[in-house]
Order: structure tokens, then sequence, then C-alpha cells
């Protein structure tokens, strides 16, 4: 499959699935939409979220458990994620397997 599968309306599809209080990874998110080598330009397209409070793409995460970048920038991004109940310490979640969501 091709970029193509990378839409932003797909993409918040996704993130509307992703349960209070969990996280996905940049990877996971492609590999559900199509593109399993597409990480990047998840990221990228995350970038143009245009309303991350309806679209939680806070909840995207690196695959290690690092929080990565926000369009909000990292602190708003820990601050969303720890109110959800996601703990963060040094910009990872805290036993990362615990909070992660796969899409199956």
């Amino acid at each position: 499959m091709t970029r193509n599968n990378l839409s932003l309306s797909r993409l918040q599809t996704l993130l509307q699935k992703i349960p209070r209080g969990k996280v996905t990874t940049y990877a996971e998110m492609a590999k559900a939409m199509g593109t399993p080598h597409g990480a990047r330009a998840v990221g990228t397209l995350l970038g143009k979220n245009p309303d991350p409070n309806a679209f939680p793409c806070c909840k995207v995460v690196r695959s290690d458990g690092t929080v990565g970048g926000y369009a909000l920038g990292t602190t708003e991004k820990i601050r969303r994620l720890s109110e959800e109940g996601i703990p963060i310490v040094r910009g990872k979640v805290v036993d990362f397997q615990r909070y992660l969501f796969r899409f199956s």
C-alpha cells in the first residue's frame, strides 16, 4: 500500500478509538492505516491535526514509550497524558506495556 492510505480523516478516526488512559505508538498507527513503515509520515500528519481536543494526538508516543513531539509542546502533551492517569517520568510512559493500546 502507498502513502495515500495516510489520510487525516482516517488518522482522526483511529485517534478517537484510543481508550481513555491508553496510548499507542506512531508505528501502531501506521500499521492500522495499512502503511506499516509509515511511522514518520504518521508523525508528520499528526502535526497537521486541526483539533487536538477532538482528536487526541497526544495519545501517540514513540515505540520505546518516550513521549515524543507535540504541536502544542511536550509539556502540554505530558500534562494531557497525566490527566488521563498515564504516569510520565523523565519524558517516558512508566510501565509502558500496561498503557499501550494496539488496534489489533
